[in-house]
């Protein structure tokens, strides 16, 4: 999802491109159309092109709800003494073959045991 957004008012007047300072705002004319730009990357999040805006089209309400978005999904690996999450299914096969042992599926805390030689509950 884009954060930022522009509504049904914008023009193409590049006044936001213009104040930008940061340079996150571009354009991009090609034949018969007009591309509006950002680059998240060099965003500040000042909102200079949201005050700027005559028409009042940016919408940057999606950076300003304070929300977490979520990115990926991954299947989570219990310790299989107590359920607790220890990794995701991806990190064993990443490891280099000296860690693998890291990579049982234990918490800290059954770890240790583990590692001491105690027998687990």
């Amino acid at each position: 999802m884009s954060y930022f957004q522009v509504n049904e008012k914008c023009n193409g007047c590049l006044a936001c491109v213009q104040n930008c300072p940061a340079r996150a705002l571009d354009f991009r004319d090609e034949g018969e159309s007009r591309a509006l730009l950002h680059n998240m990357a060099r965003c500040a999040r000042c909102l200079t092109c949201w005050r700027i805006c005559p028409q009042g089209a940016v919408e940057f309400q999606h950076l300003l709800e304070n929300r977490w978005d979520e990115v990926v999904t991954l299947k989570l690996i219990r310790c299989r003494v107590c359920g607790q999450p220890v990794f995701t299914d991806g990190l064993p096969g990443a490891l280099d073959e000296k860690l693998v042992d890291l990579a049982e599926p234990l918490c800290p805390r059954h770890r240790a045991r583990h590692q001491a030689g105690r027998q687990t509950p």
